[in-house]
């Protein structure tokens, strides 16, 4: 506050200095800028010099509004000193004066506070000096945000296409953006790559820019990392901040189909299922892709067609078709199909066939196939000869029967076929068994069997040793005939079996006895008689003590001795030494036997 009884002191002084002509010497110095965060206080240092001493020293501090006249914000006088009212900083404001250093202190800074502050010092003559520092206030600004187009972007397009777009918020001053691919900068170029950016000034002063990229696609560019760099500024400093990564589907046309057999693998023969698979290298979204057999197309599913059962004529070239359906532009690969093939196995000759005995017999049997073949021969499950030709020098009754033919194909699993012959030998022919049988019965009724092998089939008769035909069933078998005859007997009798065909006969003698009953009955009860009587004279010898250790396990045995004298030798599991008794029941030494 100013002193009354000092104001004419002053002007006293002030006229004296005046009428003499004296002028005072006054300089002062100020930084260029101070620098400073949003928020932060501010320090405007103000350094002055005058020869008159501080007393008489006025201080005023001014900022210079934009395209504005400066106006003044704080007032300090030898008795007085206050912040000027109704400004910007009326009460954020404050001076610390220490010797020749005025400091303004600004509190809270904010970007609209980036303006140019003035230092004026004066004294008691009307001599003065002022200084200027521009006061700049920084603010980071946000983390960018990036956003890449959601649809796939065709190279085939012939403008620029929108890659992505870059934001950044709330920066002082205004920060800027540059787009990346790869950590390689990129830059406006004509028809290839454009960006373009935009600021906006909040209501709070600060810059919020967004930056959007578009560029001629390329297929290189289907793996390409996209991102963007945000530089801004702080006190002394430069920083930098780089967004998410980002990446673009890219679609492409193919150079390439390729067209495979996905299962099975290795060999395919008939009746396998097929799987083709179709791919090629672009991913075009718009497009179609078929595959084409013969006359016959076939759609594909997830790149995949499959057809079940082929067969030989499934084989061939598949053609894989892709075709891009925005330009219908056509791009094709294919492959060959093999499917290998066994037919039925045949014989030569067929069904069957007839040798004379003596002859040789000779059959083939050949089975068509794409690959080579492996052919055996079986009879009655074994085998009896290798390669598509079966050859018996001199075929005998034996030889006859039924022959399979096997055709494998050795280098595919699962390639087999097959086919049956009948061989029949001819000749006379032959009765199993031997030429004299030997039938014993007790009953009065007799089933015979005769089984003769001979082709052709040999007619069976039966007759008796007194010329009596008999009647019978007769049955054809696999190698000759078989017959059965049933009769009546009542004695002793000889039945003859006769197999004869256009090549000869044979005869087989069946000699048949009869046994009676009663006989039989006679010599089961003279066994029972027999078992009784030895059953006494156990029981006998028993009651007379000659048998001993009833419960102990015995051997008895005989052996030959002086006359009349037997011998028993007993052991009992109970006693180490073995005991023989005489016909006396005298007991004797083990080397007295």
């Amino acid at each position: 506050m100013a002193l009354p009884d000092t104001a004419p002191l002053l002007v006293g002084l002030l006229l004296l200095f005046h009428a003499f002509g004296a002028w005072a010497i006054v300089e002062v110095t100020m930084e260029d800028k101070v620098e400073v965060m949003a928020g932060e206080t501010a320090q405007i240092t103000c350094m002055f010099t005058t020869d008159e001493g501080l007393g008489g020293t006025t201080i005023q501090w001014f900022y210079v509004p934009p395209n504005k006249e400066r106006q003044r914000i704080y007032n300090k006088e030898p008795m007085h000193e206050a912040a000027e009212q109704n400004t910007l900083f009326t009460h954020r404001i404050s001076l610390n004066v220490n010797g020749t250093a005025a400091v303004l202190a600004i509190r809270d800074v904010g970007v609209r506070d980036n303006l140019e502050f003035i230092c004026v010092i004066k004294t008691l003559t009307p001599e003065e000096a002022e200084g200027r520092t521009q006061l700049q206030v920084f603010k980071s600004p946000t983390f960018p945000t990036i956003e890449a187009v959601e649809t796939g972007i065709s190279v085939n397009e012939e403008a620029p296409s929108k890659i992505g777009s870059c934001r950044v918020k709330n920066g002082y001053p205004k920060p800027n953006i540059t787009w990346y691919r790869n950590n390689m900068p990129l830059r406006n170029t004509p028809r290839e790559v454009v960006v373009t950016s935009s600021t906006t000034i909040e209501s709070s002063g600060l810059f919020s820019v967004q930056s959007e990229l578009t560029m001629k696609v390329k297929k290189e560019h289907k793996d390409a990392v996209f991102y963007c760099e945000v530089i801004y500024f702080v006190p002394g400093a430069t920083k930098m901040t780089e967004s998410q990564h980002i990446n673009i589907t890219v679609y492409y046309l193919p150079t390439e189909v390729n067209i495979w057999v996905e299962s099975p693998k290795g060999k395919i023969k008939e009746g396998d299922t097929l799987e083709l698979r179709c791919d090629n290298n672009g991913n075009y979204p718009s497009s179609i892709t078929t595959i084409k057999h013969q006359n016959s197309e076939y759609s594909v599913e997830n790149k995949t067609m499959v057809r079940t059962n082929v067969k030989r004529l499934d084989g061939g070239v598949y053609e894989c078709t892709f075709e891009e359906t925005d330009n219908f532009e056509e791009i094709s690969g294919s492959t060959k199909v093999s499917v290998n093939y066994l037919e039925s196995a045949v014989i030569t000759p067929k069904d069957s066939i007839a040798v004379m005995e003596g002859e040789e017999l000779k059959a083939s049997c050949n089975a068509l196939s794409s690959l080579q073949t492996s052919t055996t021969w079986f009879k009655n499950e074994k085998l009896v000869s290798k390669g598509n030709t079966l050859s018996v020098k001199s075929a005998t009754l034996e030889t006859a029967g039924m022959y399979k033919c096997v055709v494998t194909v050795p280098e595919m699993e699962g390639m087999k076929t097959s086919s049956t012959l009948q061989v029949n030998v001819k000749g006379s022919p032959q009765i199993l068994g031997p030429d004299v049988q030997e039938v014993e019965t007790y009953e009065t009724t007799v089933n015979l069997t005769c089984s003769a092998t001979g082709f052709p089939a040999p007619t069976i008769m039966w007759t008796t040793s007194d010329g009596k035909n008999l009647n019978a069933l007769q049955t054809e078998t696999e190698d000759g005939a078989q017959s059965v005859v049933t009769f009546k007997i009542t004695s002793n009798v000889k039945v003859f079996c006769n197999a004869s065909n256009d090549f000869g006969s044979k005869v087989v003698e069946f000699n048949i006895k009869t046994k009676s009953k009663g006989f039989v009955i006679a010599i089961i009860i003279i066994a029972i008689f027999l078992l009784a009587i030895l059953g006494s004279v156990l029981y006998f010898l028993y009651k007379k003590g000659r048998i001993c250790g009833r419960s102990g396990k015995q051997d008895f045995s005989k052996r030959k001795s002086s006359k009349d004298n037997i011998v028993v030798e007993m052991k009992s599991d109970n006693t180490e030494e073995a005991i023989l008794l005489g016909v006396n029941g005298e007991k004797q030494q083990p080397n007295d036997q």
